[in-house]
């Protein structure tokens, strides 16, 4: 009962609507912002997957070469 209580000072919906608006645009430009941030570390993981295989295989050659000598 006591937890009710408690949880109802939070919760406030106005009769106005209008006041939704500034909250539905600052949640609207945070989601596309995080939108925008995943992409960008998307991008950056698969430049790094492709550096890591190309360094990779560069290893790999290197290591061929290398036993091919002794």
């Amino acid at each position: 009962m006591f937890q009710l209580f408690v949880l109802a000072d939070f919760l406030y919906f106005p009769k106005d609507k209008s006041e939704y608006i500034p909250a539905t645009i600052s949640l609207a430009v945070f989601m596309i912002l995080a939108f925008i941030t995943m992409r960008i570390i998307i991008k950056v993981s698969k430049r790094q997957e492709e550096k890591a295989k190309e360094f990779e295989e560069q290893l790999m050659k290197n290591q061929s070469v290398q036993k091919d000598s002794h």
